[in-house]
């Protein structure tokens, strides 16, 4: 179902089965933070960059008349301070550094100011979203003091030569600049921070579902083969030890193998079709109480006399309900035929208003005889009644023998929730 829902939304499958993190993709600045990603060298994004700054800057030329003009030098510094920016991702504390330091060459030359701060925010916010906080403010940070020595006190010694001392109030729009730069870096990450949060939550979520579809097969391949393997082993006995005195009654012994059998076979193909492509028509509707004479009919087979009494008016379950009910009384019923050496077990079905019971009661004793179950069977019922709120209570009655008695609420039912009530016919 998650891979089919990424083919409709467009986007990427992600790591671990989850939904994608981004619809189409992840954004410009921040395609290599996926993990196992192949880091391509951010071209067209530098290229654009790197001609923006190059006109920006001449056009900046024109407003600085005290500045020196661009000469091929001062190109060659906007270049590089651009071209470096293409191992961002790769290195992002080298290229803060370099751009910072480039940067401050341009300035110190006598270079007009102008878009070459882009290519220090770029890299800054490149390395900050990279998780390098310190590199970014520290590259920053010396910019911003280089400039103040430039400005201040080395202008004398710099090109232009006839230049004086900046003032301080010119330094508000550079402490804009610094401030915005790490603003913006610091929201990148933040964000970058919430992306990398939630696709591990959305992994998480898809590995518990797996799981707990996992869960849910072995449940139901429990229940269905552990009912139809004891009647197959109770038969195989009766028809081994009546094979020479009572021929006919081993054909009986052989018969009810057979269909037990191929019920189970089709059973466990039903449960199995749950694997297949997700969209597909169920081949057949999941088990309910309305296939509780046949459920009987199996354990008469095996020589249980089976009671059935039915309290309330019946009324329409949810499917998720319906289906664990019946998987209850056919352990129930199963457990009875193991372990039980009474031959005869009572079942009694109880519709309430808010709640539906079941209850089956044995004389035993207990046989102690291994039937070749698991031991799964009582966890198994609580699982069931406990993913619909219900509760399963089994033990020894105090006049003898076994009792199961399983209370499972309405209103927990029709909510058939997802996730939490099985069903086969899906």
């Amino acid at each position: 179902m998650d891979e089919q829902r990424e083919r409709r939304d467009g986007g990427a499958p992600s790591v671990g089965g989850g939904p994608p993190m981004w619809r189409h993709g992840p954004p410009w600045w921040n395609a290599a933070a996926e993990e196992g990603a192949v880091r391509r060298l951010p071209w067209l994004t530098t290229l654009v960059l790197t001609v923006f700054v190059q006109i920006g800057s001449g056009f900046a030329a024109h407003g600085q008349p005290g500045r020196e003009g661009l000469t091929p030098f001062g190109r060659v510094l906007l270049f590089l301070a651009t071209a470096v920016l293409l191992l961002r991702h790769r290195h992002p504390v080298a290229v803060a550094y370099a751009t910072a330091g480039v940067t401050l060459i341009y300035i110190g030359a006598g270079f007009p100011y102008g878009p070459v701060f882009l290519a220090v925010a770029v890299s800054c916010f490149a390395a900050v979203v990279a998780g390098h906080r310190r590199a970014a403010w520290g590259a920053v940070g010396a910019l911003w003091a280089g400039h103040l020595l430039i400005a201040h006190w080395l202008y004398a010694w710099l090109p232009p030569g006839d230049d004086g001392a900046r003032s301080w109030g010119e330094e508000v729009p550079v402490a804009v600049w610094v401030v915005a730069i790490v603003a913006v870096s610091e929201l990148g990450r933040v964000r970058r921070e919430q992306w990398a949060k939630e696709r591990a939550e959305r992994a998480q979520a898809a590995r518990r579902r797996a799981d707990e579809e996992r869960l849910r097969m072995a449940r139901e391949l429990h229940d269905v083969l552990a009912h139809s393997i004891s009647v197959i082993n109770v038969q195989a006995g009766v028809g081994l030890a009546l094979l020479d005195s009572d021929p006919e009654q081993a054909r009986t012994a052989l018969t009810t193998i057979k269909a037990a059998s191929k019920e189970a076979l089709g059973e466990v193909r039903q449960v199995l079709d749950t694997l297949r492509t997700p969209g597909d028509a169920p081949r057949a509707p999941a088990p309910g109480l309305d296939r509780l004479p046949e459920l009987v009919e199996q354990a008469r087979g095996t020589g249980l006399a089976v009671d059935v009494t039915t309290e309330g008016t019946p009324a329409k379950l949810p499917p998720g309900m319906d289906l664990a009910a019946f998987r209850i009384l056919q352990e129930a019923l199963t457990n009875v035929v193991r372990h039980s050496g009474s031959r005869h077990a009572r079942v009694l079905v109880r519709h309430e208003q808010g709640a539906l019971t079941l209850r089956v009661d044995d004389d035993g004793p207990a046989t102690g005889a291994d039937a070749g179950g698991s031991g799964n069977g009582l966890a198994g019922m609580r699982e069931r009644a406990a993913a619909l709120d219900g509760t399963i209570e089994a033990g020894p009655r105090p006049d003898g023998g076994f009792r199961v008695t399983a209370v499972l609420p309405l209103a927990a039912g029709r909510g058939d929730r997802a996730g939490t009530a099985p069903r086969e016919d899906q």
